[in-house]
C-alpha cells in the first residue's frame, strides 16, 4: 500500500498539468473525468459502462475487453471519437466473422489467457485483421466474465476488429456484483437476442477442445510466436533466449481481476508456506481503484507482498514502457515474463535486447518464483530452504469477492451543470501540451517529385512509428513527440535504426531530423513499409506525427485496420501496392509521384510515378480503400479541417 500511495503522489506532482487540462476540459464540455489512481480505462468500462448488446468506441486498441460482457466495443483513432462526440455517423467497413467454438472446460493450470495466447497462435497477428471474433460454444460457460474480456482484450493482437462472447449467467452475476442488477434483469429478458442466431454462419470456424489445451507462454518479440509452457523451455535453449526470468509483472488492463490476482496470491501462499520468495523481480498492476482495494481488504496484495511483490499504481504502467527499470543496462541481453497483452520489442522497457513473454498470472506467478523459463509448474518441483521438494498445485481463485467489492477512494468527477463559462487549461509555455494548429489543405495537384524518407524493412507497429515509454508525457504536444517519429522502423538501406540519408545533403542522420530537414526546406516525402504495417495500439500520434513533419503518403504492402483510418483522418494518403513486389522496386533515393489525385475516387486505383537516380522510370499501381467522405477528409486537409467547413 504504502508503494502505491508513494508512486501515485509522484505522478500527481510529474503529471500536474496534464490532469488540470483534463479535468477543465471536461468541466467545460460536459464530460466526467476519472482522476489519477482510477485504473485503467478498459477496466473502468468493464466495471462502469459495458453491457450485454451495447456499442461502444474507445480511443485504444484494447477497448474490445468490453466483449467480455457481450459487449461490442471497437478501438478506434482519436479522431473517429470526436466524430462521435461531435454527432457525426462512425462508419466501418462491415467485418467478416471468425467463430470460435469452445467445449470442454477450464480447469488446472490452464487459464482463460490461454484461449487467446492458442488462437492467436492459431491467427497470427494479422490473421484476424477485417473480423469480428465471435466465441461460442458449450465451453463458454466454464470461463468467467472477466476471463472472457481477458480473451477479447488481447483479441487486439491478432488484429480483430473487436471480440465478443454471448451473453450467459457469468455475465448477470458480474453485472449484479458491480451495482448493474437492473441491466442484468433486461439482458435476461432479451437474452435470445444476446446470443448466436440459430443456424448463423461463420466465414471461418476454430474448434478449441478447453479439456485439451495447455498452459501457454507466448514470444518473445511478437504475441503470436505460441509455446506450451511445457516446450518453451526447450524452444529457448535452442534459440539461444536467457533462461533466467529478471522480472515477472501481473496486471494490466487485460489479466488484472480480482480472480486473476486471487490465482496469482494462491500460488504465492504455497510458497510463503514452503519459506520461498520469488527468485525473480514481481510486480503487482492493479486494473483499477476498486480491484486495488478489494485485493488489499482481502490479504492478497499482502500476500503477493510478502512473496516479494511490489505492488504498483492503478495504471498500465510497464505495459506500455512507464516502468523505471533499473536492473539490466539497454542493450543487455534478459528475460522478462508479463501477463500483459504485447509483447513488441522495447515495448515494456525501452530495451531492444530484453526477451519478453506473455502469459497468464499464474504462470507469470510460478515462474516468478522458480526463476527461470524452463520451468514447467504442471510436472517440476521447487526446492525449499530446507532441502524439501514440493510441487505446486494447480492455482484457485474466487471469481468475485464474497463480500462485494470495495469501492476504494471515490476518484470520478462529475461535470457540472454548465460549464460554458469554463476555460481549457493550456499553458502557451508548456512543453507537455500544444493546441493543435490545421494542417494544409490539398493543393488541387497531383503530387510531385517527393523523396523517400524511409523504405522500412519488415514489421513496424505503432511502437516503431511513435514509441511508447518515456515519450508518452508528450502525447499532448505535436511538436515535441514527433521527435520520436518511426525512430524504431529499420531502414531497408542499411538495416539499421534511427539512421537514414539526408538527400538533400547527402548525410546520415536521424529520422525525425532528416524529416524536419526536408520540411524547412519545402519537400515532401513519402513513407514505404512492409506487411500489416501500423499494427498493435491504436496510437494516433503515429498517424499525427507524419503529417506534421510533411509526410503527404504512406505506402506499404498492407495496413492494420486502426492505423490506416488514423492515417486518413490526418489528411495523408495511405496507399497500397496494387502487386506487392513492388514493394522491392522501390529505391531509398528514389523520387515518387502520385497521380491521378484530381480524379480522386472510392475504388479508382491512384499510380505511382517512379524516378530512380538514373533517370529511369516506373509506373506502379496503387489501391486504396478512401470512401466519399473519407476523400472530403484529404482534400480539406484533415477530418478536421473538413469538419470545420461543414459548420459554415
Amino acid at each position: 500500500m504504502a508503494t502505491y500511495c508513494l508512486t501515485v503522489a509522484r505522478l500527481q506532482e510529474v503529471n500536474q498539468e496534464v490532469y488540470n487540462f483534463l479535468s477543465s476540459a471536461g468541466a467545460k464540455y460536459g464530460v466526467g473525468f476519472w482522476k489519477p489512481g482510477s485504473g485503467i480505462i478498459h477496466q473502468i468500462i468493464l466495471e462502469n459502462y459495458a453491457y450485454p448488446g451495447v456499442m461502444l468506441i474507445g480511443t485504444d486498441s484494447h477497448t474490445p475487453n468490453g466483449g467480455g460482457l457481450g459487449a461490442i466495443c471497437i478501438g478506434v483513432g482519436g479522431a473517429d471519437a470526436v466524430d462521435v462526440m461531435t454527432g457525426i455517423p462512425w462508419a466501418l467497413k462491415c467485418p467478416k466473422v471468425i467463430g470460435v467454438r469452445l467445449t470442454g472446460t477450464l480447469s488446472g493450470w490452464t487459464s482463460p489467457k490461454d484461449v487467446i495466447l492458442k488462437v492467436a497462435g492459431i491467427l497470427t497477428v494479422k490473421g484476424g485483421t477485417g473480423a469480428i471474433v465471435e466465441y461460442h460454444g458449450p465451453g463458454v460457460d466454464s470461463i468467467s466474465c472477466t476471463g472472457m474480456a481477458t480473451i477479447c482484450n488481447m483479441g487486439a493482437e491478432i488484429g480483430a476488429t473487436t471480440s465478443v462472447f454471448p451473453y450467459n449467467h457469468r455475465m448477470r452475476t458480474y453485472l449484479e456484483k458491480t451495482g448493474r442488477g437492473e441491466i442484468a434483469a433486461v439482458a435476461d429478458q432479451y437474452k435470445d437476442l444476446l446470443v448466436p442466431d440459430e443456424g448463423c454462419e461463420y466465414d471461418q470456424i476454430i474448434e478449441l477442445n478447453l479439456d485439451e489445451l495447455r498452459p501457454h507462454i507466448n514470444g518473445p518479440f511478437t504475441p503470436d510466436l505460441a509455446h506450451p509452457v511445457s516446450e518453451v523451455g526447450a524452444v529457448a535453449k535452442k534459440n539461444g533466449w536467457p533462461l533466467e526470468v529478471k522480472v515477472g509483472l501481473i496486471g494490466s488492463c487485460t489479466n488484472s481481476s480480482y480472480e486473476d490476482m486471487g490465482r496469482a496470491a494462491s500460488l504465492a501462499k504455497q510458497a510463503l508456506d514452503k519459506g520461498l520468495k520469488c527468485k525473480a523481480q514481481f510486480t503487482v498492476t492493479p486494473g483499477s481503484e476498486q480491484i486495488r482495494a478489494t485485493i488489499e481488504r482481502d490479504g492478497y496484495s499482502k500476500i503477493l507482498s510478502d512473496v516479494g511483490g511490489v505492488v504498483l499504481a492503478n495504471a498500465c504502467g510497464p505495459c506500455i514502457g512507464q516502468w523505471d527499470r533499473r536492473d539490466v543496462k539497454k542493450g543487455e541481453k534478459n528475460t522478462i515474463v508479463t501477463s500483459f497483452n504485447r509483447n513488441f520489442t522495447a515495448r515494456n522497457d525501452a530495451n531492444p535486447a530484453t526477451h519478453a513473454f506473455v502469459t497468464s498470472p499464474e504462470i507469470v506467478t510460478a515462474l516468478a518464483i522458480a526463476g527461470t523459463l524452463d520451468f514447467n509448474p504442471e510436472t517440476d518441483y521447487l526446492t525449499t530452504p530446507t532441502g524439501e521438494k514440493f510441487k505446486l498445485v494447480p492455482p484457485t481463485g474466487d471469481e468475485l469477492p464474497a463480500r462485494d467489492f470495495d469501492p476504494g477512494q471515490d476518484t470520478y468527477q462529475h461535470p457540472p451543470s454548465d460549464g460554458a463559462s469554463l476555460k481549457v487549461d493550456v499553458s502557451p509555455q508548456s512543453n507537455r501540451l500544444q493546441l493543435l494548429e490545421p494542417f494544409d489543405k490539398w493543393s488541387g495537384n497531383d503530387l510531385e517529385n517527393m523523396v523517400v524518407l524511409i523504405k522500412v524493412k519488415g514489421k513496424c507497429t505503432t511502437d516503431h512509428i511513435s514509441a511508447a515509454g518515456p515519450w508518452l508525457k508528450f502525447r499532448g504536444h505535436l511538436d515535441n513527440i514527433s521527435n520520436n517519429m518511426l525512430i524504431g522502423a529499420v531502414n531497408s538501406e542499411n538495416d539499421a535504426v534511427n539512421k537514414i540519408k539526408n538527400h538533400l545533403t547527402g548525410e546520415y542522420g536521424g529520422v525525425p531530423d532528416v524529416a524536419r530537414h526536408y520540411k524547412a526546406n519545402g519537400v515532401s516525402w513519402v513513407v514505404v513499409g512492409d506487411d500489416n504495417y501500423g499494427e498493435g495500439s491504436s496510437r494516433e500520434h503515429a498517424a499525427l506525427e507524419p503529417r506534421h513533419l510533411g509526410g503527404r503518403a504512406i505506402i506499404v504492402k498492407s495496413f492494420a485496420r486502426i492505423h490506416e483510418t488514423n492515417l486518413k483522418k490526418q489528411g495523408l494518403l495511405p496507399l497500397t501496392f496494387s502487386n506487392p513486389s513492388d514493394y522491392d522496386k522501390i529505391r531509398p533515393d528514389d523520387k515518387i509521384s502520385i497521380k491521378g489525385l484530381k480524379s480522386f475516387a472510392p475504388g479508382k486505383p491512384l499510380s505511382a510515378v517512379v524516378t530512380h537516380s538514373d533517370g529511369s522510370q516506373e509506373t506502379l499501381e496503387l489501391n486504396h480503400s478512401f470512401n466519399e467522405t473519407q476523400i472530403e477528409w484529404f482534400q480539406a486537409g484533415s477530418a478536421l479541417n473538413r469538419m470545420k467547413q461543414l459548420q459554415h
